[in-house]
C-alpha cells in the first residue's frame, strides 16, 4: 500500500512538473497563434495568472496587428479578475489612451475606475486614492452619460464620498474627545466651510455647540462671558437650522445653564421686558394727558 501511495506521490509530481514545464515553454515560445489560443484558454478556465502572463508576452508580438487591442484589452482583464488591480488599472488606462475608438474601449474605461476605487482604503488612513477615484468617476459620468455602468458609479460615488465624510468628522471629534475644545470648534466649523453637506452636519453642529459651550465653562472667570456668548450663537444657530433635532432637549438645558451663567434667566427676561413694554405704554398715555392739560391751560389763558 506505501509504495502504491509512494508511485502516485511520484507520478502527480511529474505530471506538474510536466505542466510547469509545458507551460514555460509555451510562454517562452515565439508560436503567437499557439501562444494567443493558451492564453484564452488558461482564461477560460479562470487560470488568470498564466492567462495575464501570456497575453504580456504576447503584446510586443502583436503590436501594429488586428490582435492588438484585444490582447492588450484580455491582460487588463486577467490581471483585473485575479485581484491585482494596481496592475489592471495600469492596463486599462493605457489601453485607453492608445485605442480610444476600440470597441472595448468603453467597458475598459469603465473596469479602470473600479480598480481605482477598490485600491481605496479605510478612511483613517490617506485618502489620495479616494480622491483619485472620485475625479476619475466623475469624468466617466460626464462622458458617458447613458452607460449602463451609471448607477455602480454613483454608488461608488456616494461610498467614497462617506468615507471623506466620516475622516473629516472623526477628525475634528477627536480634538472633542482630547477635551481640547477650542481646537474642537475650530476644526468642526472647517469642516462645514470645506463641505456644508456633510452627512454629519447635524452632529457636527452640536459639537461645535458643546464645544463652546465646554471652553466657555473651563475659562477663567472674567472670560467667561464673551465665551459663553459665542455658546449662544452656536445654539441659536443650532436650533434655527434643526429646532427638531434629537439634540434639541440636550441643548436647551446646556443653553439654561449658559444664561445662569451670564446671569440672565430666560423667563425673567422674557417678564422683564413685558413689564418695560408695560411702562411704556403707560408712560406715552401720561405723557398724551399731559400735552392735552397743556393745551387747555393755554386756551383758557387765550
Amino acid at each position: 500500500m506505501k509504495y502504491k501511495i509512494v508511485i502516485a506521490v511520484v507520478l502527480a509530481a511529474f505530471a506538474a512538473n510536466a505542466c510547469k514545464s509545458q507551460y514555460e515553454a509555451l510562454l517562452n515560445s515565439n508560436d503567437t497563434d499557439a501562444k494567443y489560443e493558451a492564453a484564452f484558454d488558461y482564461f477560460n478556465k479562470r487560470k488568470y495568472s498564466k492567462a495575464a502572463a501570456l497575453f504580456e508576452s504576447l503584446s510586443v508580438a502583436v503590436s501594429g496587428t488586428e490582435r492588438d487591442d484585444t490582447v492588450r484589452y484580455y491582460w487588463g482583464l486577467s490581471n483585473y479578475r485575479f485581484k491585482d488591480y494596481v496592475t489592471a488599472e495600469t492596463n486599462f488606462n493605457n489601453f485607453v489612451e492608445s485605442y480610444p475608438r476600440s470597441p472595448f474601449s468603453p467597458e475598459a474605461r469603465f473596469l479602470r475606475l473600479d480598480c481605482l476605487y477598490r485600491s481605496t482604503l479605510r478612511y483613517e488612513l490617506d485618502q489620495s486614492p479616494t480622491y483619485r477615484a472620485m475625479e476619475a468617476i466623475a469624468q466617466y459620468m460626464i462622458e458617458y452619460p447613458n452607460s449602463t455602468h451609471l448607477w455602480i458609479c454613483r454608488e461608488m460615488m456616494n461610498d467614497l464620498q462617506t468615507r471623506l465624510d466620516t475622516k473629516a468628522f472623526e477628525g475634528a471629534r477627536l480634538y472633542y474627545h482630547m477635551e481640547d475644545y477650542l481646537a474642537a470648534r475650530v476644526a468642526f466649523r472647517n469642516v462645514l466651510k470645506e463641505n456644508a453637506d456633510n452627512m454629519y452636519r447635524e452632529d457636527i453642529l452640536y459639537f461645535t455647540a458643546m464645544s463652546s459651550y465646554k471652553y466657555a465653562k473651563m475659562s477663567v472667570l472674567k472670560k467667561q462671558k464673551e465665551r459663553y456668548l459665542v455658546f449662544v450663537d452656536d445654539y441659536l444657530n443650532f436650533i434655527g437650522e434643526i429646532p427638531e433635532s434629537k439634540y434639541r432637549k440636550e441643548l436647551d438645558a446646556v443653553y439654561k445653564k449658559a444664561q445662569n451663567a451670564l446671569g440672565k434667566d430666560t423667563v425673567e427676561d422674557e417678564d422683564m421686558d413685558k413689564k418695560e413694554k408695560e411702562f411704556l405704554k403707560e408712560r406715552k398715555k401720561l405723557d398724551r394727558a399731559a400735552k392735552a392739560a397743556e393745551k387747555k391751560t393755554a386756551a383758557k389763558k387765550k
